[in-house]
């Protein structure tokens, strides 16, 4: 049975194959970092949804150093408009940290597999803590666009996961918990960097879909029902590797569009983008606030 069910993993890229090239990915970034000794042993990361890569310029001024996407074997590009596709190098308060600014979708045509090869590079790094960020739809009616949720929990509503295949044994175990995925106490230091920073901090269940088309009135409803707050189509597969590898975890959804089913139109790219570009002032103030927190 086993192996029929590996025989249909559709990309193939499974078990040793995996391991070999998160290894290969691994070790290409660790060799560019060893031009800068002082970042060489990363303990915070985090990746950037769209929008937001403004947050890099939250690093101290030096030193930094950039990498792209293609120039890193077997780690998928980042294709959708506000996503850079690059990885910077560079500390908080002298503590060495990765930020993955933009991220390449499943939709792309990825699997959850192929997907996170970049960030299970970076983690095998020695990273202790990772912080996620996304565009999401608003479920909760209370929400509005513009609105900054903290990640409380998750639901992977995507039809994939990360781990299908035999476990990576020397990233962690075959059956992972997943209870207090997002980290009680690194949450709670968000809400201290909100009030700090005098933005409200909205708090939820994000859910991950597919994509790439957007929720239908019924999937809205069905989507609330189930406990849903904000609703994209990214994240959750981050964060089951993360916490495969006993990463801890601290994730923000950044609203751009309500996703309730009384809504005039549904969302376009375009007006969550744009959206994107005014919210995402709120959560640079937070990380501002939170980052040296974390260091």
């Amino acid at each position: 049975m086993a192996g029929a069910h590996l025989a249909n993993l559709a990309d193939g890229i499974y078990g040793a194959e995996l391991d070999r090239r998160i290894g290969e990915a691994t070790a290409a970034i660790a060799s560019a970092l060893a031009a800068q000794p002082a970042l060489a042993q990363p303990r915070l990361a985090a990746v950037l949804g769209s929008g937001l890569g403004g947050v890099v310029e939250l690093l101290d001024p030096a030193p930094r150093l950039t990498l792209a996407y293609r120039d890193i074997p077997h780690v998928p590009g980042a294709t959708v408009e506000g996503h850079a596709g690059v990885l910077v190098a560079g500390s908080v308060r002298g503590t060495p940290m990765i930020i993955l600014s933009g991220r390449a979708h499943p939709y792309e045509g990825y699997s959850h597999r192929e997907a996170t090869i970049l960030l299970r590079a970076v983690l095998a790094l020695g990273v202790e803590t990772l912080v996620v960020t996304n565009a999401a739809g608003g479920l909760n009616p209370d929400f509005e666009p513009g609105d900054v949720m903290l990640i409380a929990d998750h639901v992977n509503h995507s039809g994939d996961n990360p781990l299908y295949g035999p476990n990576l044994d020397r990233f962690g175990p075959r059956f992972p918990p997943m209870t207090d995925a997002y980290d009680p106490i690194l949450r709670a230091a968000a809400r201290e960097a909100a009030l700090a920073s005098g933005d409200p901090l909205r708090e939820g269940v994000y859910v991950m879909l597919s994509g790439p088309s957007y929720e239908t009135r019924a999937e809205m409803r069905m989507l609330r029902t189930i406990g849903g707050d904000a609703v994209g189509m990214s994240t959750a597969h981050e964060v089951i590797v993360a916490r495969h590898a006993g990463v801890r975890v601290l994730g923000f959804s950044l609203i751009t569009n309500k996703a309730t089913e009384d809504v005039e139109a549904g969302a376009t790219h375009e007006e969550v983008i744009e959206m994107g570009r005014i919210g995402a002032k709120r959560l640079i103030a937070l990380m501002g606030e939170l980052l040296p927190r974390l260091a």
